[in-house]
């Protein structure tokens, strides 16, 4: 067991359970972890996005494009997928170390089987303060109007559905299968019937595609009290065809928004929140705008991504991941997989968005997809 004090965790072992030598074999099998843990840029970790499959069924042309996501991409075998049960270990890790949000995303998470069952499973964690673990999904909102009911049942009680235009043709030809947007305002409808709160959409924002959206966005969701958040087109991975001249940035997206619904500044929740908020002036709901490549917010991140076959990965941006998996299945006790997690983070330095204009690799091939972590 242990006991948790301001500043560090300490390593106890129960008087009486072992003779001294076994006392001592146990005791050095535990990490004293100051805490809260903080990276090279004093950042603490506070945030987990687990991808439980690289699967979807859409191919957004932003994300998992048809041209590289086709009929013969090879996804990964089920063997290579981490369980639910390797799943609800690492998160219970994660939150004794400091986590107080866990996201769920994919791929698509609701193609995975009896994702209920993780649902359930991660809502009884609770953080080191005793509260409640937060507990959120990114969907595309294909399956959420079957998925909806028993998603809340769970326990999850956040969700935040992708949409990139409610016109049908420009989102089913963004979506890549013609997938009716009609189908994810139902989910959408479905989330907000059985209590979800709150519920939010993300629109990614691309030049030339669906830009001429924006407004119809706003207009349909305001006083829905469903959030929409305008995210910037970012250069994830190195399939999605990225340039600096496809991206609207989000001083525009706010020019055309309050040209027909005045907007007023909100203060931003926590300091690690992505997403700068508005309200609108007349009270009738918030609107959101996540500017990655024009304002970036590297110093406020607290994310750790965790992919479907174990990796862990520093940043969005990231090129490699530290595999916990094989440490995990090989028989690595709890405490070996936070001394794990602990010098990852302290050595964690990234801030790529912040250096995106003074790199040279912001094209790298090596670049993890964004299907594979999660956005």
């Amino acid at each position: 067991m242990k006991a948790f004090t301001l500043g560090r965790v300490i390593p106890l072992v129960e008087v009486g359970a072992a003779d001294s030598a076994e006392r001592n074999l146990l005791a050095s099998d535990f990490a004293v972890i100051e805490l809260p843990l903080r990276d090279t840029h004093y950042r603490p970790l506070r945030d987990l996005r687990i991808s439980v499959t690289d699967r979807c069924n859409f191919r957004c042309v932003y994300c998992m494009p048809k041209e590289v996501f086709g009929k013969d991409y090879a996804f990964l075998p089920r063997s290579e997928l981490l369980s639910f049960e390797e799943i609800e270990r690492i998160a219970r890790v994660f939150v004794g170390l400091g986590v107080e949000k866990i996201r769920l995303t994919g791929g698509e998470p609701l193609l995975r089987k009896d994702l209920e069952y993780l649902v359930e499973r991660l809502a009884r964690l609770r953080t080191l303060w005793g509260a409640d673990v937060d507990l959120t999904l990114t969907t595309n909102g294909s399956l959420l109007s079957r998925k909806a009911q028993s998603l809340w049942d769970a326990g999850m009680k956040r969700i935040t559905v992708s949409l990139d235009s409610i016109e049908e043709t420009v989102f089913q030809r963004m979506n890549g299968v013609g997938f009716p947007a009609a189908l994810v305002l139902e989910g959408i409808d479905a989330a907000l019937r059985v209590g979800f709160a709150p519920v939010k959409v993300n629109m990614v924002v691309k030049r030339g595609v669906n830009d001429t959206q924006i407004p119809s966005m706003a207009r349909h969701f305001r006083g829905t009290g469903v959030e929409v958040r305008f995210i910037e087109f970012m250069d994830v991975g190195a399939s999605n065809g990225w340039n600096m001249e496809s991206v609207v940035p989000s001083s525009e997206v706010l020019r055309i928004i309050s040209a027909a619904f005045p907007l007023v500044p909100a203060s931003r929740t926590k300091p690690s929140d992505t997403s700068v908020r508005f309200h609108y002036a007349d009270a009738r709901g918030v609107i959101g705008v996540i500017s990655s490549v024009t304002q970036p917010f590297c110093g406020g991140c607290t994310r750790l991504r965790l992919s479907a076959d174990g990796q862990l990965f520093t940043c969005l941006f990231a090129s490699h991941g530290l595999d916990i998996r094989n440490p995990m299945r090989s028989g690595g006790s709890d405490d070996a997989l936070r001394r794990l997690v602990a010098d990852l983070w302290r050595r964690r330095a990234d801030r790529y968005s912040e250096q995106r204009g003074q790199m040279n690799t912001v094209r790298s091939p090596s670049k993890v997809e964004m299907s594979f972590i999660g956005g």
